[in-house]
Order: C-alpha cells, then structure tokens, then sequence
C-alpha cells in the first residue's frame, strides 16, 4: 500500500496550521536512517491505518526532495510501518504519526493485533463468558510476511473452563510468535450469577383488611356528606 508524504520544515507549536489543512505531522526514523519531518493527509492516512493497521507494511511515497531509494519516477519509496499514532484525548482526532522504516531484508519484531471470530459453543450450552486475555502478540518476521492480524477461533470452545493458548494459533509461514506457548488467549468461564434480593412477603390478610376499612371510611364519609345536605 503507497501513502503519498512531503517534507516539512515547521516544528514545534507551528505545525498546528497543517492541521488546519487536513495535513498531520509525523516522523520516519529508523535502524541506520536519519529522521524525517513529513506531513501526511490525514483522509490517505486513516485509510490506509484502516486497512494496513500497526503491522502490515505501508510504502511511504516521497517526492524527490527527500532522500532514500528513488524510483525511475523520481519518487523516493520508504517501506515502513505505522509505529505509533498520537491522538487527542478530547476529540480523537490524529495529531502525530510515528513512522518506523524498515530494511526489507531484516527481521523485526512488532505487536500483531488479536482478530476474534467464530461463536463459542459454550456460551450457548452453558451460559459461559469468553475472557479474552490478549488484544495484540508479539512476533518476529521479515516485514514483507508480517500479518495483518492473528485469527483465533472462538468456536472451539465448547466446554467451561476451556482456554485457547497461544500455541492452538496458527501463523504464517516466516512468523515466530515471541510468547510463551501457554499463554491463554481466551477462556471460556462460568458468568457469575447475580445475587437477586427477594422481595418482602406480603400478607393477603392484611391487604384486605386495609381494602374494607377504605370502603367503610369512604362510605361513612358520603353519608356525612349527605346529612349535612338535608
């Protein structure tokens, strides 16, 4: 996937007016590369953090002031992936982007995010909860085998008490997971029951009784009122 990026001199409290223009600062650094200032559409960008996330190799696409590998296009191409992303804590909105380059031909390591799918049976059979323990795991690969996401299979769980473990995940070819096999991933355990309070007995007897007494007062009341008419 190619991201289209500049340049950028403005640091600091200046680069607030980029984002006034739909431009997002960010860095490009890396193992035996000198740090870049770039900006970056932020529509480009949140589609391609949509669809590549924080694992998947994305092309940093440069115009020829930049510096790295250039293409027959005068184009500078940086293989990278999307580090980190600073966000507002208020509004959400994307203030800052951390690039990470990457040498093709090493190894590194990265967080690959946890895709659930499929149902528990267990939910159905036993009313159980699924304790989903990990969101993101570890691996080692060359940048070009890095997944997307690592599938873990919630319909194996049939019974309570039942675990998936890091090494029930299959990887692909190229990937070392760099956590300990045991690991739970996800657990079918039993939903803890809620305490119901009962409600006070009521006596029937004396529900009535406060029935005929309203009636009686009620009619002592209107023949009172009669009288006094007459």
């Amino acid at each position: 996937m190619d991201l289209t990026v500049k340049t950028r001199e403005m640091t600091g409290k200046k680069v607030r007016a980029l984002r006034r223009e739909g431009l997002v600062p960010a860095e490009l650094y890396g193992h035996g590369f000198k740090n870049m200032h770039l900006t970056v559409p932020v529509k480009e960008f949140t589609k391609a953090l949509k669809e590549a996330g924080t694992s998947t190799i994305v092309t940093l696409v440069l115009g020829g002031n930049g510096t790295g590998a250039t293409s027959a296009t005068g184009m500078a191409k940086h293989p990278a992936i999307i580090h980190e992303v600073k966000r507002n804590y208020l509004t959400g909105d994307i203030e800052h982007i951390d690039f990470y380059q990457v040498r093709m031909d090493e190894k590194i390591t990265a967080k690959v995010p946890v895709e659930f799918v499929g149902e528990a049976p267990a939910v159905k059979a036993f009313g159980a909860s699924i304790n989903k323990s990990m969101t993101e795991i570890e691996v080692e690969a060359l940048p070009a085998n890095l997944p997307h996401s690592l599938i873990v299979d919630l319909s194996t769980l049939a019974e309570l008490h039942q675990s998936i473990y890091i090494r029930d995940i299959v990887v692909p070819k190229g990937v070392e997971i760099l956590v300990d096999p045991e690991t739970a991933v996800a657990t079918a355990t039993p939903m803890a029951a809620e305490e119901i309070a009962e409600a006070p007995a009521v006596d029937v007897a004396d529900v009535k009784v406060e029935s005929e007494e309203k009636k009686a007062e009620r009619a002592a009341q209107k023949e009172s009122t009669e009288n006094s008419a007459k």
